[in-house]
This record gives C-alpha cells, structure tokens and sequence, in this order.
C-alpha cells in the first residue's frame, strides 16, 4: 500500500560499508527515497588494502561501475585467488583459486576421478586441472572470454584488490551524483521513540537532528545504533578463532604485481599480502596470548617486499556477530554486524550480500516482525558457515612449531564443520547446503591443500575405465596449459587496460 512506504533512509557511517550501502540503494531506488549519509572526517576508517571474491562484480554491475575506471580510481589489481603458504605443514603452499577444477566427464564430479587416480599414483596435482590457478602461478591474467566455447578461457572467475579508501571516495563522488546527500559532523547520542524503542533521529554534536525511518547502522566496530543505543548483543567467537588482533601497513610495491593475494601462516597467526597499483598492503593478523605486540609488529615489519610507508596500525576485534543484524528500525551492515577474519577475503561480500538481503526484505512503515527474522536467520547462516569455513583453515593444519598451531589443531569445532570433514574424509563428498557461500571447488581446495585424509572415492567413478580417465584428465591440463601460455601478463593486461596515472 503506497501510503505504507517509506520515505527517509539513513545511514551512519562511511567508509566501505557506508557508500556501498548508499551506492546499491541509489541505484535500485530508483530516486524515490532520501538517502542520507552521516560520517565525520575525524573519525577514521579501518579501511586497508582490500582483497575480494568474485561476487564484486555483480555489484559493480548493479551500481553501473565502469571496470576500468574502477580500477584505475582505486589503484586496482586482479584476484585470481589466494596462495595459503605455511598452512597445512611448515614449507607447504597452495591456492584456493576462482572457478571450477577440470571439466565434466560423466555420472559423477571431477574430483571423484582425480581421487581415484591419485590413489594409483596417476594424477597430477589438483592445481593444474584449474586455470586460474595455472594462470596465478604464472603470473597471467584476462578476463573469460565468453566468444571461445568449451574453452578453459571461459571460466576464468576473478576479483580485485584495491586501496579501501580511494574505494570509499569512488563510491561516495558517485552517490552524491546521484542524490545522496552527505552530512559531515560527529553523532552525539541517537533518538528513542516511545513506546516502541525505534530509532527517530541522531543528533550531532552540534545540535543538528537528522531524522530517519531506516537506519542503516555502518559504524564499524562501535555499532552506534545497534549496539551502543540498542544493546543488540554480540555472539563471541574467540574459542573457535582466537586471533584478536591485527597490525597493517603499507610497503613499496614490487615490480611483479602477482595477481592473487597472499596469507602466509607464522607462529601466533598469520600475514596478508595484497598487491596494489602503488603499493602493497600488509598486515598480521595474531592471538595477543601467543604473542606480544613488539614481536608482532617486528614478525610483520621483517615479512615485507619493500620499506614500509607508514607505522603499523593496530585493529583490535573479537570475531563473532551481532545476535541481531536487523533490529527494531536498525539494519547493521558491515563490522558494525559482525567480524570475520579476512583470510578468504569475504569482508565485502558480507557486506554487498547485507545490502543484496536489505532489498529483498525491503521494509515498509510497518516493519514486518517476520521479514526481521528471516532477514536475521538468513543474516545467521551466512555468518556461520564463513566462520566454519574459517576455522578449517586453522585446525587442518599439521605444524608443530608452536603452542599456537597445536591448539588450533585439537580444539573442539562446529558441528556443522565436523559433519563437513567427516563427509570429506569418507570418500571425498562435498555437500554444499543451501547456496552457503563457499562452494564444493572451494572446500576441495582447502582439503586438499592442508592434507585431509580420505578413506576412499565414490564407487561409480569405476564406471570409466582408467585408460579414459587417464585420457580426460591428460586432455584437460594440456588444454588448460596451452590457454595459459597465450594469456598477458597480469602486469600488461593492467597497463593495457587500467593503469593508473603516475604521481
């Protein structure tokens, strides 16, 4: 009922979360809603160099973003996937790349034949049945080209790094372009409405009252609204993950750009490596018991490709979520609804799919309790199987160099992830449970990578013969490995097509 709609929308908080929400709600609004962003340059972001997954795409396409000049605005590089180095045992590596693994050959999934030949000695390593891995490790990169059919060129899937802050400032020359209007000052306290609890206004420091139906909450960690002013609760998941904290810090880029973000495994946590146009960014995310912050911070400083451009910046968190992501009139998108650590690079995408479910359960003046919980249920999921996704990474691991590690291999795990492994471990089935957001390539790969053990392969892989297996497999990695030599350089394809201007 047209008088039931809502006509104020505002959103707390910049940054990331911020403008992302107000690009997507711009866009799909269609002018009909006043969208309005309060943020204070004082307050800073935690924005560092960010890595996403492919699902960025689709956003960019929703809010009309033009690659190449997204690229070059935001000192851009490309994501093939993530290298995981030091993992599963000291010296070990391997990728969880984009895109699926071989090719379809009968009645069951690739990996079932790839198991069974491994098992006779006749496979080659998994990575080489994927061309985004092959492509990674050369150093290439293009995207799929979707005129070459049946070709291993058409399932190159690919993501981005790029400078979080100069993403922030993307997004918002945007959305005031398309009407967002920007309200620069701090928040003093949020406005109840009697007797319900709503949220009806913030008010600044100044005295300025901005008044609002919605109210997005992208305050970061602090979760003004949601947490601050609605004492929400937050589900801790420090037993399960318990780095704590993290330092960034950005260092002179390299010459080689490699087109896949880097996590490499040390004694109380772990280091990212995101290669950016002008920069790399870095960072070490660590359990505080394990370790103190001087070794941390010279554990970080002395992994680096280049001299350090600034002092290492300190992130404190506690991995969990909100018990709450939508509640009364407060949505909370972005770390103002939970943290995950960003080791598969899903910060983001836990944001674009807040915004993807806000538009799906789209309120109205009267706030449906049941679209709240099933937004919230929905919200849950999600959140729940990253984390167990997550925690794999971690407790399949074989090091036994330190206190840290050996916890994290004999800690009691979701039951949700043990039904995963326990499924895996029997003869290599993956089951993939309502669209979770980590698919059966991407399981496989940490699996495989970090040395699960299985029992056996599914009993009609037997239907083909091992000479026509053999066959299928030697045909896909040839195919794969020709389609590799003719792709650009990860550096020339950049230059080509989405360089940015040198200062």
């Amino acid at each position: 009922m047209e008088h039931q709609a809502i006509k104020d929308i505002v959103i707390v908080g910049g940054g990331t979360a911020g403008w992302m929400t107000a690009a997507a709600l711009s866009s799909m609004l269609n002018g009909r809603y006043n969208i309005r962003l309060v943020e204070s340059d004082e307050i800073g972001i935690v924005g560092v160099g960010e890595a996403t997954i492919p699902m960025i795409q689709r956003f960019n396409r929703v809010v009309g973003i033009d690659e190449a000049e997204f690229m070059r605005e935001t000192m851009g590089t490309f994501k093939l996937g993530v290298e995981f180095v030091n993992w599963g045992k000291l010296g070990e590596r391997y990728m969880h790349g984009f895109g699926r693994m071989g090719q379809d050959l009968a009645t069951v999934p690739f990996e079932q034949y790839w198991h069974k030949m491994r098992a006779l000695g006749k496979a080659a390593p998994l990575e080489e049945y994927s061309i985004t891995r092959m492509a990674a490790k050369a150093g290439k990169f293009m995207p799929a080209r979707t005129d070459v059919p049946n070709s291993p060129l058409g399932d190159i899937a690919y993501a981005y790094h790029f400078d979080a802050s100069l993403y922030a400032k993307y997004l918002r020359k945007l959305c005031q372009a398309r009407g967002v209007t920007r309200i620069e000052g701090k928040i003093a306290r949020a406005i109840q409405r009697e007797p319900d609890g709503f949220i009806e206004a913030v008010e600044l420091e100044g005295g300025q009252r901005i008044e609002g139906e919605l109210f997005v909450d992208c305050s970061g960690f602090r979760g003004l609204l949601i947490e601050q002013t609605l004492e929400t609760g937050y589900e801790d998941w420090n037993h399960w993950l318990p780095a704590d904290r993290a330092l960034a810090v950005p260092c002179e880029s390299v010459p080689t750009m490699t087109p896949f973000t880097r996590a490499t495994a040390h004694k109380s946590g772990w280091q990212w490596r995101i290669p950016l146009q002008h920069r790399t960014g870095n960072g070490h995310v660590y359990c505080s018991r394990f370790i103190s912050d001087d070794e941390a911070t010279a554990t970080l400083l002395s992994n680096l490709d280049g001299r350090a451009l600034a002092e290492p910046r300190m992130i404190k968190f506690r991995t969990g979520m909100r018990k709450q992501a939508w509640n009364r009139n407060v949505v909370a998108i972005g770390l103002a609804g939970g943290f995950l650590e960003p080791i598969e690079s899903t910060s983001i995408h836990l944001i674009q799919s807040a915004i993807a479910r806000l538009v799906e359960f789209f309120p109205d003046r009267r706030f449906s309790e049941t679209d709240r919980i099933e937004f919230n249920r929905q919200s849950r999921f999600e959140y729940e199987r990253v984390r167990d996704f997550i925690i794999l990474h971690y407790h399949l691991n074989q090091r036994t160099d330190s206190a840290y590690w050996t916890e994290c291999a004999h800690m009691a795990i979701p039951e949700t992830l043990r039904q995963k492994m326990d499924l895996y471990r029997s003869r290599g089935k993956i089951v993939r449970v309502d669209n979770e957001l980590f698919s059966e390539v991407g399981w496989l790969q940490v699996f495989e990578g970090q040395n699960m053990p299985i029992d056996g392969y599914h009993p009609l892989a037997d239907t083909q013969s091992e000479a026509d297996i053999a066959d299928y497999m030697g045909s896909v990695r040839d195919v794969i490995r020709k389609c590799v030599d003719v792709m650009p350089s990860h550096e020339e394809y950049i230059a080509k097509h989405c360089a940015a201007k040198k200062s």
